[in-house]
């Protein structure tokens, strides 16, 4: 990520010649801007160790007091929620009620858990300047959804316009969090693609957690973004990627193109996507999403073709049938792109 704001650039070169001195960095209370990277995908980064979750062992633990989900290299890990023919969540559901479809062919499951366990969360939120009536009352939502959410939760807060500003990096802390979503500028442009891009480079680089969700909440089209929806919804869609819910309180300009924006965003990830017809709805559809998120399924699988025998998109589908329902739903990402979150770490 690049820095754009002048005060923190400058805490940071203070910070160097305090390092060549052999002092501690003064800190800064300034907000880290995140810039968006311009090409679809980051150059690869140096290579690192292997993280914890990568390097398998137990299906969890604890990490230094936080809950990591840990997974084998090549096994994939989806979050399903399944709902019944009256759209209400089925959470008791057994592993031999699903089956997984990996390009067509069915997989084996290699783990399987129906536990309420933590998330990472970018609350990714439209600062332009049709938000400005709207902010207070989406404000308050969010911190209701962290409240109806794990309490072991890590969230994070962005605030965007024509650009995207890191106000809040991950935290537990609801003064923490409530304080990012106060940096408040109303104005400029709506560049959602570049937002949701750089979200979910942030949380592949950044997160402790495995399970990672994207609450994005805007009130129009993107007119700013040097991104395209395609290339946002193939960050979404890389291996291991964000689960994304979007909220979209729109008016009436473009909403057809609006609406099929958010609808792909959500759809491919295995999230849904809200179009409220007033602010006032908010509250409540946040607390159904913490609700959404809380009543998942998490399925693991080893694909019957190994991910480095070839790159690109793999679809998902998954299927769950059980004796006393009828016409089970399962919502879930609709593929991967292999490897491509590796490769942005």
């Amino acid at each position: 990520m690049r820095l754009r704001n002048s005060a923190l650039v400058s805490t940071i070169l203070l910070g160097l010649c305090a390092l060549a001195a052999g002092q501690a960095p003064a800190q800064s209370s300034a907000p880290q801007k995140v810039v968006v990277p311009r090409d679809e995908a980051p150059a690869p980064a140096a290579k690192q160790p292997p993280s914890p979750a990568q390097t398998g062992g137990a299906p969890n633990g604890e990490d230094k007091g936080v809950y990591v989900f840990r997974k084998q290299v090549e096994e994939v890990v989806l979050h399903a929620t399944v709902v019944d023919d009256h759209r209400n969540l089925v959470t008791n559901l057994p592993r031999s009620a699903f089956t997984v479809y990996e390009n067509g062919q069915p997989q084996q499951i290699t783990s399987f858990r129906n536990t309420d366990v933590p998330v990472a969360v970018g609350i990714v939120i439209d600062n332009s300047g049709s938000m400005r009536d709207k902010r207070a009352a989406v404000n308050q939502a969010a911190i209701n959804f962290v409240r109806a959410s794990n309490p072991r939760d890590e969230v994070f807060i962005v605030n965007f316009n024509d650009e995207a500003y890191l106000d809040q990096d991950f935290t537990d802390n609801l003064v923490k969090l409530r304080d990012g979503l106060e940096h408040i500028e109303s104005r400029g442009g709506t560049a959602l693609y570049d937002a949701v891009i750089a979200s979910a480079d942030h949380l592949a680089k950044d997160a402790r957690l495995e399970k990672k969700v994207l609450l994005v909440v805007t009130d129009g089209e993107d007119n700013a973004s040097q991104s395209s929806l395609e290339q946002a919804v193939r960050k979404v869609q890389a291996e291991g990627g964000p689960t994304v819910y979007a909220i979209g309180i729109l008016g009436d300009d473009h909403p057809k193109r609006a609406r099929r924006a958010l609808q792909k965003l959500a759809e491919e990830t295995g999230g849904v996507a809200y179009f409220p017809s007033d602010v006032s709805q908010v509250d409540a559809i946040t607390r159904e999403v913490a609700h959404d998120i809380r009543s998942q399924y998490i399925i693991g699988y080893k694909p019957s073709i190994p991910k480095n025998a070839d790159g690109g998109f793999r679809a998902i589908k998954v299927v769950a049938r059980e004796k006393g329902y009828r016409n089970l739903q399962v919502r879930t990402r609709s593929g991967y792109y292999v490897g491509q979150e590796r490769a942005s770490r």
